[in-house]
């Protein structure tokens, strides 16, 4: 049974028995467009899955394993934790030319070791889409499991990987599906406006248009569940479909006392 192989801000570990309690009780085909960490994902282990996510270094890890996990896993053992190793692999994304040279399982394998070691599971990227995560100065960290990542590639063979815009998928809707939803959340006030996982951001334009794809999938007669946040925002663009209240815990925060239980929302049409 494979379960995330990377840390995800905003990853849905902690909520997944709340989001099981509220998912349609049959459904065919199973499609998340903002893949994230994959951890309702690799929990439901569903069978027919479409995957997606805006970040090619992303879709590229998860089908890479898929595909080459052996290959992976032979390059990921080559890592050192080290901060002056750390800050030269990360530099890889400034000297583009180098980057492009890597081959798809070592970008893949970039991609973990960095995350695994950089500050606070972080991965948030610069306007030019550059890592630029401080070195996390851990110990003995645990960059990878060899067994969990076969677990997962076995887990990923009947899947379809998708890489671009959330509106990827509106094409494949058919009636009976099944969207789960998990975007970039709206801001809570104007301080907490982390929108690092692309390049490009995640604006209130943005969060519209999901709004209007959700309508898309009702109307296709397929189901949809979306998590957000707890905001008037979202409160009022989802007010003719279910909303639920949940709480998760806060943790993108560097101060203990800016984390703790906060409220968020699973909207569904069913």
């Amino acid at each position: 049974m494979g379960k995330p192989v990377i840390k995800w801000v905003g990853g849905k570990r902690q909520l997944i028995s709340e989001i099981k309690k509220h998912m349609p009780q049959k459904y065919n085909r199973y499609f998340e467009p903002f893949i994230g960490g994959a951890a309702l994902f690799f929990e439901l282990k569903h069978k027919n899955s479409v995957i997606n996510d805006y970040n090619p270094e992303l879709t590229n890890l998860y089908e890479i394993i898929k595909t080459k996990p052996k290959e992976l896993i032979a390059d990921l053992k080559k890592h050192k934790n080290s901060e002056e190793y750390y800050y030269a692999l990360r530099a890889l994304d400034r000297e583009n030319e180098q980057y492009k040279k890597l081959s798809k399982v070592k970008k893949a394998s970039r991609f973990i070791f960095l995350n695994k070691t950089g500050y606070n599971g972080l991965y948030r990227v610069n306007k030019k889409g550059q890592n630029n995560v401080p070195y996390g100065r851990y110990a003995n960290p645990t960059i990878f499991e060899e067994a969990n990542i076969l677990a997962c590639s076995q887990d990923l063979q009947d899947t379809t990987i998708m890489t671009g815009d959330f509106e990827n998928i509106k094409e494949h809707i058919q009636e009976g599906d099944f969207v789960y939803f998990d975007p970039p959340y709206v801001p809570l006030n104007a301080t907490s406006n982390f929108t690092g996982y692309t390049d490009k951001g995640f604006d209130e334009d943005m969060q519209f248009r999901l709004k209007e794809l959700c309508d898309y999938i009702d109307s296709k007669g397929a189901y949809f569940l979306l998590s957000n946040s707890y905001t008037d925002f979202i409160l009022d663009l989802y007010k003719e479909y279910t909303i639920i209240t949940v709480e998760a815990n806060r943790a993108l925060n560097c101060k203990g006392s800016g984390r703790g239980k906060i409220k968020e929302v699973l909207v569904k049409n069913y």
